[in-house]
């Protein structure tokens, strides 16, 4: 028996339309980072794009458990001396940008390398209910239904 691997021609890529709306963010996270490598797909292949293009809507809508929303630190720095900058996940689901919450916890759940960056360019998330792909028929799939502890009251 011999072991297949996959090549530019054996992949087909779907588009997936997520709802984010009172979905907890790890969960969420780890259903998508597994989407996106195509660990779902029975003929994955770990060296290959092989995931699906996924679209996260109302990601300003996500739930965290426990503290986490005052608690949760992201941090960046300027790349100048003691420039090292905080921000709460609290305070970045409320500002300009709060999508980057879902896209940071995706990224953080790939392996890095050259692939991995790839694969994130396949990720769309948007901050409210609308986006601009229509015209590639998404497939909706409802994390909600998929585990009751997906999801959280506010």
């Amino acid at each position: 028996m011999k072991t297949f691997t996959a090549t530019p021609a054996d992949i087909e890529k779907k588009w997936i339309l997520i709802d984010a709306e009172g979905v907890v963010l790890g969960r969420l996270a780890s259903i998508v980072a597994m989407r996106l490598r195509g660990k779902h797909k029975p003929s994955f292949t770990p060296h290959m794009d092989m995931g699906d293009n996924v679209i996260v809507i109302n990601a300003d809508k996500i739930q965290l458990t426990g503290k986490k929303r005052t608690d949760k630190v992201y941090y960046r720095h300027t790349g100048y001396p003691g420039g090292i900058k905080s921000r709460t996940a609290g305070q970045i689901l409320e500002g300009a940008h709060p999508e980057r919450v879902v896209v940071k916890a995706v990224q953080r759940m790939l392996p890095g390398g050259k692939l991995s960056r790839q694969q994130m360019t396949n990720l769309r998330v948007y901050a409210g209910a609308e986006h601009q792909h229509e015209a590639q028929k998404p497939e909706v799939l409802d994390v909600k239904s998929m585990n009751s502890k997906n999801t959280r009251d506010a």
